[in-house]
């Protein structure tokens, strides 16, 4: 798990040469960021703690997936589930099928309680590996 409050990273700039995906693999990686409905969080409020999923679980991914997910155009899709229960289920089926994961835990500071768990990022990975973990979820609205 990771406890999100700040991330003091340098950013560099972004390069002149953007990295073109093989064609075998364009288009076949996403990211999904499946949050935990039940909190019905601020629009505020959830949009960063969908950004800090994002973020954390692209740092998680290996360099070779990375670079092939942000050439191909960083496909994602935020999906919702009832509770916390349901993401950490994720949890379990990313980490057993070695998908890159991030669950975020709120640092406390505003709505929400210390440590509360408000959503996952799943990938960047293939479709063909997250599609049985998330696709019958639903969107969310």
């Amino acid at each position: 798990m990771v406890c999100i409050q700040t991330i003091p990273r340098r950013i560099s700039k972004p390069s002149q040469h953007p990295v073109k995906a093989p064609s075998s693999l364009a288009g076949t990686m996403k990211q999904v960021i499946v949050v935990n409905n039940e909190l019905k969080l601020p629009k505020g409020k959830l949009a960063s703690q969908v950004a800090h999923a994002a973020v954390a679980a692209f740092l998680e991914a290996d360099q070779h997936t990375q670079k092939t997910w942000v050439a191909s155009g960083m496909p994602k899709v935020v999906l919702r589930v009832h509770c916390a229960e349901d993401l950490m289920r994720l949890v379990t089926l990313a980490r057993a099928r070695k998908i890159p994961f991030s669950l975020i835990q709120d640092a406390g500071k505003t709505v929400v309680p210390e440590g509360t768990v408000t959503c996952l990022g799943l990938g960047p990975a293939h479709e063909h590996d997250l599609d049985p973990l998330t696709g019958d979820l639903k969107l969310l609205r």
